[in-house]
């Protein structure tokens, strides 16, 4: 009866009076037999602590040695528009004017950021962190963003015309080209970088497949990427086939550059998020309230 009762109110959501009407029961008993279901812990009540936003951005900032963070409360669906308040406002406090150098990776959480708008800084230049990919996915079109995050912050977009996986021979053309030189000398004086926290890809061994490749093996211990350095769960980079072909900004860049924005809003990447941090290709994060908390519970 305790059982039926405590399942009634607290699961289905009936009143005292309702279930004393369907069990036939006074009131009083159905109230009596509530309580003592608390006290012999059949029902027990559980009231969170309520933690700030700010709490878990201090909380982070502490934990993970971050330079900077910015926490929204969540929103349904993980809206990465709404990450964009808190980036252009780090993006201001990082002190850039004219001149002052701009880099912009890719992905969903990125496109939602720059579409939703920066703030206007004149005179900064933009410049792509990665080559182009040849694929027709909006979160692809690194080009885009960086001449709408110039225009939107009144600055110059400077681009990378190159894809940013070539072969080997192409590669050294491309790096040699004057004037994709001049654009990649940039990447060694970026004042900030936006980038996004990706997820890796699944390697399947199925569909008829003898076996892993020795590139494919090692890339399954990874647990996320930025512009498509691969890394685990302690941060130590994973060398990669493709590696040696990227035209993208380096880890070595990346570690150097004094505010590195990774920008992400899943719990599905708290590790991905953590192991960014640990390999130190970002030095602060803009996430929202639910994946913080999954960030801090992997720790």
């Amino acid at each position: 009866m305790l059982h039926t009762i405590a399942k009634l109110h607290y699961e289905a959501e009936l009143s005292q009076v309702e279930i004393a009407r369907r069990l036939k029961v006074s009131t009083a008993t159905v109230s009596r037999l509530l309580r003592r279901a608390r006290e012999e812990g059949i029902v027990r009540i559980e009231i969170r602590d309520f933690t700030t936003s700010v709490a878990i951005r201090q909380e982070l900032v502490e934990r993970l040695g971050l330079r900077d963070a910015a926490v929204i409360q969540a929103t349904e669906g993980g809206n990465s528009a709404a990450l964009a308040g808190p980036v252009g406002s780090m993006m201001k406090d990082a002190g850039l004017s004219a001149g002052s150098i701009v880099a912009v990776g890719w992905g969903r959480a990125v496109r939602d950021i720059i579409m939703a708008g920066l703030p206007r800084i004149p005179g900064v230049i933009t410049v792509p962190a990665t080559g182009g990919m040849q694929q027709p996915a909006p979160h692809f079109q690194v080009g885009e963003f960086v001449r709408l995050a110039a225009e939107q912050m009144g600055g110059s977009p400077r681009f990378i015309h190159a894809p940013y996986l070539p072969s080997h021979e192409s590669r050294k053309a491309f790096i040699n080209d004057a004037t994709i030189a001049e654009h990649l000398i940039l990447w060694d004086k970026i004042d900030v970088a936006i980038v996004g926290i990706g997820l890796p890809h699944t390697v399947d061994a199925g569909q008829g497949r003898l076996q892993v490749t020795s590139h494919e093996r090692a890339l399954s211990q990874a647990v996320g990427d930025v512009v498509r350095h691969y890394y685990d769960k302690n941060g130590k980079l994973i060398p990669w086939e493709g590696e040696s072909r990227l035209i993208a900004v380096s880890p070595a860049q990346l570690s150097s550059i004094p505010r590195v924005i990774g920008v992400a809003a899943s719990p599905l990447k708290a590790a991905a998020i953590l192991g960014a941090v640990r390999a130190k290709l970002i030095n602060a994060l803009v996430t929202d309230t639910r994946t913080a908390q999954a960030v801090l519970d992997a720790i």
